[in-house]
């Protein structure tokens, strides 16, 4: 199934005492191009989440934005000074006794001293993080996913209608084309009965005439062509592979053919079909410009 290079996913979820929220969208790209916002705690998680999504997405630019926050543990460690506090209070009782003063120090006292207590950001188990994140980041993914491949259902679907008018544009052209060198060769028959009147008419350089004008305008290798290129994209439509790339090459080919057709014809309807046909390739070269 063919997927849209734009898309959209996101999950929360409460794991290993984290709530975890994990975001993520992209937009179209020609290579696979990733960003993540983290706080600087979590700045570990950046490669990480690059690589697991890298082999889910093989062009777009994509952003992640992830949030955590812990629930079941306290994200900070406060610790005490206990050579500092003992200095202290031997200080207070060396006070008291030196100089007969009641030792009335309490904790509160203690307590106010700076630096009696550190305060520290608990360290990040990365793997513990990481294992929870990634189990948040799946479930975004997979909504994600869902819409690029909703989204890519609808590019085929619009791709398809514009190939068969192709081919319908073809088929025309490879039906008129013959014609035209009929009514090319009546026309040059009656254009010189009217100059040479009853004098006689070489019908062999008439058909000669036809037969340079026949080679002239021949479309049926570019036809075959165009329609070889035409079940080449239909056939990359029910890949499950990254065809975005391979069918913007395809498309190039068919405007070069409808191009070639467009500089022979010298009929205006074939004319008018072969603008018909390179609209439609526009428009498919739109489309596939947001396919993955």
């Amino acid at each position: 199934m063919i997927k849209s290079m734009t898309g959209y996913g996101r999950a929360q979820q409460l794991v290993d005492g984290m709530n975890i929220t994990v975001e993520i969208k992209s937009v179209n790209h020609r290579y696979f191009e990733f960003s993540s916002k983290l706080s600087r705690t979590y700045g570990f998680l950046d490669e990480k989440l690059k690589s697991f999504f890298n082999g889910k997405l093989t062009r777009g630019k994509m952003e992640c934005f992830v949030q955590i926050e812990a629930v079941e543990e306290p994200d900070t460690i406060i610790s005490l000074n206990h050579n500092l506090v003992k200095g202290y209070l031997d200080a207070y009782r060396e006070l008291s006794e030196s100089f007969g003063l009641e030792n009335d120090i309490k904790v509160s006292d203690i307590s106010r001293v700076s630096d009696i207590f550190t305060v520290r950001k608990q360290a990040a188990d990365e793997d513990r993080i990481w294992a929870a994140v990634s189990v948040v980041a799946q479930s975004a993914l997979d909504g994600f996913i869902s819409m690029r491949e909703c989204e890519g259902s609808r590019l085929k679907e619009d791709v398809l209608s514009r190939l068969d008018n192709i081919i319908s544009n073809v088929e025309f052209v490879e039906e008129r084309s013959p014609q035209t060198v009929v009514e090319y060769n009546e026309k040059l028959l009656g254009r010189l009965r009217e100059l040479l009147s009853d004098a006689h008419i070489d019908e062999q350089r008439i058909l000669t005439e036809a037969a340079i004008f026949a080679d002239k305008i021949a479309v049926a290798e570019e036809t075959v062509r165009l329609r070889s290129h035409v079940s080449q994209l239909r056939l990359f439509l029910d890949s499950d592979e990254a065809i975005g790339k391979k069918m913007d090459f395809l498309v190039q080919e068919l405007n070069r053919e409808a191009n070639t057709i467009g500089s022979k014809a010298q009929d205006v309807e074939i004319a008018r079909r072969v603008v018909d046909i390179k609209a439609e390739i526009e428009k498919i070269r739109e489309q596939i410009q947001n396919i993955e």
